[in-house]
């Protein structure tokens, strides 16, 4: 095998009775899996998403090189049994990467072990780091014209004296259509409360022997790669990335390991998806990913834009006030990040990024152009507001905040294909009218809300409402300035490299 198309699934644990009842008849098994995780004294595989291991199989031994593909879901792997010869005598057999030569895999290896000094030095500091222990339950399936295995694992990650519990859903392309994977866990999915999880037993594992959080918040990554020479690879690449920002945060918080951060990371990756889509391939994202997007926007106020307001007024001499209580209506992010609604439209655009016709772009043809385009558009659209940005509607006003913010992100999943200081310096103007436009629209929020606090009784909220009311022209100014400086700032598109 060189590579493996894999959707990983989280769950609770009460559903795992459930499942296991899934796995039972002709084409299950179930098996005891011990496996070793090997890297370098300074981490250098788990740094570069590459993870090494020996793992006893019944009676056999495997040794497995795992390494990051195109897309989070498609990984290269190779695997190699080991001899008789190689496992007699030895508790734990001996290393050797010469197995993995001739593997895509294994070239990933070379090449990051040749790029940090001395490969075959580096090869000999090579230490067993972590371990699991799992039961795993199999099943083969034919799915919608595919293979598809299904993998149940119970079991834990030990490293040291640390034990982190493991109890995770694996469906793997054997053979076919990603689709297969998309018709099997669309229905597996809000049958079991299942949720798309990204995190391998070797990034768990790795943190766990680190003594860092097993959840960590993910922020959205920086485009690195140059970009692709077609606009529906670029759409792809660009949808991928998000969800690999949304679908950590989202599983931190289903899984009920979340918090306010982990809200922002997953509402910012979501924003970002959603201009993706609507700059890219000219719609907007599906009702499921809007609607989680703006329930989570509502915690967002409730946890940091009351919060710093209230600060913000008791610095003015506001009167002690209790802020205005959460919406009883309003569900929990873990429920949010947890629906099955979100969920399978977040597999939707997964299985979809994996297909060379499951995401087709606004204009086919090339990738800079479409991005000249949309950012020349939203440009345009941004900096025509900014004359008469204070006598704008509130609606309005918070319209063009929206596009400023897509034309940010847009702007940075178009870098690779520009002159990287122009994109900077051009970001560099944008941000101040960002910071100007956000914090004039926290201020409207908070005002709404303490007026329907006042109004509802808390006498003490008309003070808030007053003084914010009263900081509206002055941040409408401050935005106005803002905007017109971005309109005179150098649009890095209108040059190339």
């Amino acid at each position: 095998m060189t590579h493996e198309t894999e959707l990983k699934f989280g769950f609770d644990p009460a559903a795992l009775p459930a499942l296991a009842e899934r796995f039972t008849g002709p084409n299950s098994a179930r098996q005891r899996l011990q496996a070793h995780y090997f890297d370098t004294p300074d981490r250098l595989l788990a740094r570069h998403r590459i993870a090494l291991r020996l793992r006893q199989e019944g009676d056999r031994w495997v040794q497995t090189l795992k390494a990051q593909g195109a897309v989070v879901a498609h990984r290269l792997e190779h695997n190699a049994e080991l001899a008789d010869a190689d496992t007699a005598g030895a508790e734990l057999p001996a290393l050797d990467l010469r197995r993995h030569d001739g593997s895509p895999a294994g070239q990933a290896l070379r090449q990051v072990l040749a790029a940090a000094g001395d490969a075959d030095a580096l090869a000999a500091t090579l230490g067993r780091v972590y371990g699991t222990d799992l039961w795993r339950r199999s099943l083969q399936l034919s799915v919608a014209g595919g293979h598809v295995e299904a993998a149940l694992d119970e079991g834990h990650i030990l490293a040291g004296d640390q034990r982190l519990p493991v109890c995770e859903l694996e469906l793997e392309l054997v053979d076919g259509e990603p689709s297969a994977l998309r018709v099997l866990a669309s229905e597996w999915m809000p049958m079991h409360g299942l949720w798309l999880s990204h995190a391998t037993k070797a990034e768990r594992g790795e943190r766990l022997a680190q003594g860092l959080p097993l959840w960590p918040v993910v922020k959205a990554a920086t485009p690195t790669r140059a970009l692709p020479e077609s606009a529906a690879d670029w759409l792809r690449d660009s949808v991928a990335g998000c969800l690999a920002q949304v679908v950590p945060n989202a599983d931190a918080l289903a899984s009920g390991h979340g918090g306010a951060e982990h809200v922002h990371q997953l509402r910012v990756g979501l924003r970002r998806l959603r201009t993706v889509l609507r700059e890219l391939a000219g719609h907007d994202a599906p009702p499921a990913v809007r609607e989680a997007f703006g329930q989570l926007g509502r915690w967002r106020d409730q946890d940091t834009v009351l919060q710093a307001t209230a600060q913000t007024l008791a610095e003015a001499g506001a009167p002690a006030l209790t802020l205005p209580a959460r919406p009883q209506d309003l569900p929990t992010p873990q429920a949010l990040a947890s629906g099955s609604d979100l969920q399978l439209a977040l597999l939707a655009l997964t299985v979809q990024s994996l297909q060379a016709d499951g995401l087709q772009p606004m204009e086919a043809g090339s990738a800079r152009a479409l991005a000249r385009h949309r950012l020349q558009r939203l440009h345009r659209q941004v900096v025509r507001d900014a004359s008469g940005f204070e006598s704008l509607p509130v609606a309005q006003q918070h319209r063009t905040r929206k596009r400023l913010k897509r034309l940010r992100y847009l702007a940075e999943f178009a870098a690779p294909a520009f002159e990287t200081k122009a994109v900077k310096r051009y970001l560099k103007q944008l941000s101040p009218a960002q910071d100007a436009l956000g914090l004039h629209n926290d201020h409207a929020v908070a005002a709404e809300a303490y007026r329907q606090a006042a109004e509802a009784g808390e006498g003490r909220a008309w003070f808030a409402v007053g003084w914010l009311q009263g900081q509206a022209p002055i941040s409408a100014r401050r935005c106005r300035k803002a905007l017109q400086r971005l309109a005179d700032a150098p649009r890095f598109w209108k040059h190339t490299r």
